[in-house]
């Protein structure tokens, strides 16, 4: 079981390692740039928000933007290229591997990456911040990240079935992906949202990630509405993955 779908994530990261230090290096640098100029450039300004140290509430949300952007960018992009450029999933299809395999492979590529990623981010902000976390909420704060990983990887796989140009691509992230990562309370408290649209940002899955990353690194536990949104975001987006994967197949 799952034999095909091991295959793939294998086959994905030979490709990985190839290419292992320039990855890390064009990933680290987006939310190491974010790191020092939201969290040391305003810190003198912004001392604290809600009792946390102001560099300690957004490393949590910067190491998970990381790994899910990773996630999306993995099971978006590896999706398309193999679709529309090697024609890769053309020779998966004359094989004994199913569509489940093709998708929980490319879910479990881009759990990796994202993986991999958020762990170098972890540790130079672990490096570059004078506070220490309790490493017995790690296992809550892995969970999380490991259910946001795997959202955001089956919205890479719908994205990189369903669009034929690459520009789209990068489009979705402008369009879509940035503004809901940016609106989750990665720099900011949810309470300084308006009373009247607070409970629809709080129904988004990225403050679910993000929020629920939070609390898991820095308590130990994932408040249960976000853990609910987080399983259901992740269930969900996998049996729409596997539907629009299994159509466009069959056309």
């Amino acid at each position: 079981m799952f034999k095909g779908a091991f295959s793939i994530w294998g086959r994905d990261m030979l490709v990985l390692r190839r290419s292992i230090v320039s990855e890390l290096v064009s990933v680290v640098a987006y939310p190491l740039t974010l790191y020092l100029a939201f969290g040391f450039g305003l810190k003198g300004y912004i001392t604290a928000v809600n009792g946390v140290p102001y560099p300690l509430f957004i490393a949590p949300g910067l190491i998970s933007m990381t790994a899910v952007n990773a996630a999306f960018d993995e099971s978006s992009w590896s999706m398309w290229f193999h679709r529309r450029v090697q024609r890769t999933i053309e020779e998966y299809r004359v094989t004994p591997v199913t569509v489940y395999d093709i998708v929980i492979g490319k879910i479990f590529s881009g759990f990796s990456q994202g993986a991999v990623k958020g762990s170098v981010v972890f540790l130079v902000i672990l490096a570059l911040t004078p506070f220490r976390i309790d490493y017995t909420h790690l296992p809550s704060y892995l969970g999380c990240i490991a259910l946001s990983s795997m959202t955001f990887s089956c919205l890479g796989t719908i994205c990189g079935t369903v669009i034929d140009k690459p520009e789209n691509i990068g489009r979705v992230q402008s369009v879509i992906i940035v503004p809901l990562i940016f609106m989750a309370g990665i720099f900011f408290p949810l309470s300084s949202y308006p009373s009247s649209i607070l409970p629809l940002i709080e129904l988004l899955p990225t403050t679910a990630i993000f929020e629920g990353a939070r609390d898991a690194l820095l308590t130990g536990a994932v408040p249960t509405h976000y853990l609910v949104n987080l399983v259901l975001s992740a269930a969900l987006s996998f049996a729409v993955a596997v539907y629009v994967f299994n159509r466009k197949m069959a056309e």
